[in-house]
């Protein structure tokens, strides 16, 4: 969600902040602006809008210091407005940004106004500010008065604050809110996310939960929750940054649907082998694991969720083991029994979704559980660091905001782990699964082909409000990921249902203006599919069917049928996927929306 950037160099620090957040843009979010130490002062810049408004202002000023901090909000606390954008200030010498929520701000600010702070915005964040600096008042350094400060917050905080007083090093706490530091020469940063700072540096330290750290040009001093001083594991990053260049391509999101076939292949690559899959994937130790797992628990948000209901459908049937998925902010708070020798997954494109990692803490404090798993796009994210097993993804950078690449290698990790689990009970030789799956790139690229036909069919939802998807079995779930996209990036309003549902209730939404979009593979559900197509023409509604090409679905003027390229019936959902997107991106592109950015939108939830 919202975006940190800070460093401490002895150069001008303003453009690689801005640059830094440039590259956080995907995140999403409503203001920016950035902080620099300038000869003893602080000078701050904020605006509303986007990063560019910010340079623009920058260019003009006159703002120089090697000590700086700068942010993109995301407004969860006061709208937004330049007011409310970070970073905020205590006095003339004290300057924080903040990503999170504080939960407890409301009698903070009550206690810190009866010690005489006034303030300025109506952002959780400012509490912070005037919190650390009312426990600098008996404190030794701003080290210390941090420490003090984040044990009366009650929330989730990643954190960076600096003092005009003590101009040479930045000070950053974290708690469930990411934030990694760069390690330079003769300079260090500290940001969000590695990608802002891969321009200055390619090795990292990954703070854990309760870290306060102090950063200088020539130091990094780390402290744990319970402010002893401890040591991080320096990580090399190999990550690449492609997202300055959409090339050929209009949008992020266009171009990141044409990188599946390629980002399949580089989940697929090196993984596979006679048998199957290399079950070693996973984790060093997970062929024992998956061996004796019983249960599988799977938790995830939004896109991911969708994945998991997929992978439930191939667990169940291929594997024969119970499978049970649950949104993640459902899960970690209601009271769950767990059977014996479970396997809990967790689904996370960023691996720092909040209410994922806040399940995945609470699964580890109950019995049940014999293992985690993370499938994840995001090699030093806190999901994976905290998991027993991890599965990388390797979509690469996405920036769009609705997810694409991110969603079909998360399907393609469920494909493989299911091989793998078979595998590691011996249940049967895989190898035609594998086959199968090395054919699923040469599949995307033809469903792609499809792009003109459905640019086409898209014109016909100028108009529309409201609209409907249908799937069965494993298409179910796709369906549900095509409604998701159609609503987040085109603003129309849109549902989906298991289509043997529809005479329970959607039934009486069915009419001439709203479009009913049916995805239908060719299998053993089409017939009953059929007979529900014919439930929606029967009461006059127009559909738009998504159908493999040896079906017989035959277009007339109530149904337009758009021909999928036949798939394996197990691998199909992956390929239904694709003119999902295609149609959601190119309505949205007819409705002028913010395709990359859609309102009220972030590519990372790292808060509840």
């Amino acid at each position: 969600m919202c975006g940190i950037v800070g460093g401490v160099a002895q150069r001008d620090v303003a453009e690689i902040l801005i640059e830094g957040l440039r590259r956080l843009e995907y995140r999403g979010y409503d203001s920016a602006g950035l902080a620099v130490i300038n000869n003893g002062e602080i000078e701050r810049l904020r605006r509303l809008g986007k990063v560019k408004e910010l340079e623009q202002a920058y260019q003009s000023s006159e703002i120089r210091g090697g000590t700086g901090i700068a942010h993109t909000r995301w407004a969860t606390h006061g709208e937004p407005s330049e007011i409310n954008a970070h970073p905020h200030m205590s006095g003339e010498h004290l300057a924080l940004v903040h990503n999170g929520i504080i939960e407890n701000h409301t009698c903070l600010r009550r206690e810190l106004q009866e010690q005489g702070y006034h303030f300025n915005s109506d952002t959780d964040t400012e509490v912070i500010a005037h919190l650390i600096d009312l426990k600098l008042q008996d404190s030794e350094s701003l080290v210390e008065a941090t420490q003090k400060a984040v044990k009366e917050l009650e929330g989730a905080y990643g954190t960076v604050v600096f003092d005009s007083n003590d101009s040479d090093r930045i000070v950053v706490a974290r708690s469930g809110s990411p934030l990694v530091i760069g390690l330079g020469i003769g300079e260090n940063f500290v940001a969000s996310d590695q990608l802002a700072l891969l321009p200055v540096t390619r090795r990292f330290i990954f703070l854990e939960e309760g870290d306060v750290a102090e950063i200088t040009r020539r130091s990094v001093t780390i402290f744990n929750e319970d402010g002893l001083e401890v040591k991080r594991d320096v990580h090399e990053s190999d990550v690449d940054y492609d997202a300055g260049d959409k090339g050929p391509y209009r949008h992020y999101m266009l171009k990141e649907i044409y990188e599946q076939a390629q980002a399949v292949n580089d989940t697929l690559e090196g993984r596979l082998n006679n048998n199957g899959v290399q079950i070693q994937s996973f984790g060093a130790n997970a062929e024992n694991l998956l061996a004796e797992i019983q249960n599988v628990q799977i938790v995830a948000c939004g896109t991911s969720y969708h994945s998991g209901m997929v992978a439930r459908y191939w667990i169940e049937a291929m594997c024969g083991i119970p499978c049970q998925v649950e949104i993640a902010s459902e899960f970690r708070y209601r009271q769950s029994v767990t059977p014996a020798n479970s396997l809990l997954i967790t689904i996370s494109q960023s691996g720092e979704t909040a209410d994922t990692l806040a399940a995945l803490r609470k699964a580890k404090e109950e019995p049940g559980f014999l293992a985690s798993l993370a499938i994840c796009n995001v090699a030093g994210s806190s999901l994976v660091r905290e998991s027993d097993l991890a599965f990388l993804t390797r979509a690469g950078t996405e920036i769009g905001v609705a997810s694409t690449k991110a969603f079909t290698t998360q399907l393609v990790a469920f494909a493989m782990l299911v091989c793998a689990i078979r595998q590691a009970k011996g249940q049967s030789d895989c190898s035609h699964l594998r086959r199968d799956l090395e054919q699923l790139p040469s599949l995307i690229e033809q469903s792609l082909k499809l792009d003109t036909e459905i640019e086409t069919l898209a014109e016909e939802f100028a108009e529309k409000h409201h609209a409907l998807f249908l799937g069965r079995g494993d298409q179910y779930p796709i369906a549900m990921e095509g409604a998701l996209k159609l609503k987040e990036i085109s603003y129309i309003h849109a549902e989906a249902y298991a289509a043997g549902e529809l005479k329970h209730g959607p039934l009486a939404l069915i009419d001439a203006d709203m479009p009913i979009i049916v995805v239908a593979p060719n299998n053993e559900l089409l017939e009953k599919l059929h007979s529900n197509v014919e439930e929606v023409r029967a009461r006059g509604g127009v559909l738009y069917v998504f159908a493999d090409e040896d079906t017989e679905f035959q277009s007339d003027d109530t149904m337009r049928v758009i021909n999928v390229p036949s798939a394996n019936n197990w691998l199909s959902p992956i390929i239904y996927t694709l003119p999902l997107q295609l149609l959601s991106y190119y309505v949205a592109i007819i409705k002028g929306t913010d395709v990359d950015q859609p309102r009220n939108l972030a590519k990372s939830v790292t808060v509840e």
